[in-house]
């Protein structure tokens, strides 16, 4: 199993949208507080989310540390910061990805955090900041399930 982690996520309907991949691809999704939005209340996370939110794995941590404590693998930062692509990366099975939030990504305490594996970044044409979250997430994710064969997808 594969795990994303947001940390402290900002837009509603973002992070709905991390809930329905997380059903679809059954990977665990982490966020971490604080969120900008209830988890259980707004209206823009739930319609982006469909019904898959009873089919999600998804889990909350207070902290950071918590989160990563977590994570039985290694942890892959994305970052605009970075000049090595998504996939040079030999992905593994409890691997996790990690999102920073909307609109400034990843701060610099976390990147540099000993537990980050490395800082990776998903290429994009010059002068373009950033992709949306959960289509980041989406590409990084599929790419470590395409490397592991899609087990248990169909």
């Amino acid at each position: 199993m594969f795990h994303l982690i947001y940390f402290e996520p900002r837009i509603a309907g973002n992070t709905g949208a991390a809930i329905r991949l997380s059903a679809c691809t059954g990977a665990l999704l982490h966020l971490v507080e604080p969120m900008c939005f209830d988890l259980n209340n707004d209206t823009k996370l739930r319609r982006a989310g469909l019904d898959y939110h009873d089919l999600a794995h998804v889990v909350t941590h207070p902290h950071f540390d918590d989160a990563v404590a977590s994570i039985p693998g290694r942890i892959f930062a994305f970052t605009g910061h970075s000049t090595t692509p998504y996939t040079d990366v030999s992905y593994q099975d409890g691997d996790a990805l990690l999102f920073g939030p909307e609109p400034c990504g990843l701060p610099e305490e976390v990147m540099a955090d000993k537990r980050i594996e490395q800082l990776v970044r998903i290429p994009m044409k010059e002068g373009a900041r950033s992709l949306n979250l959960t289509n980041a997430a989406s590409i990084a994710l599929y790419e470590a399930l395409r490397q592991q064969g899609f087990n248990n997808l169909v």
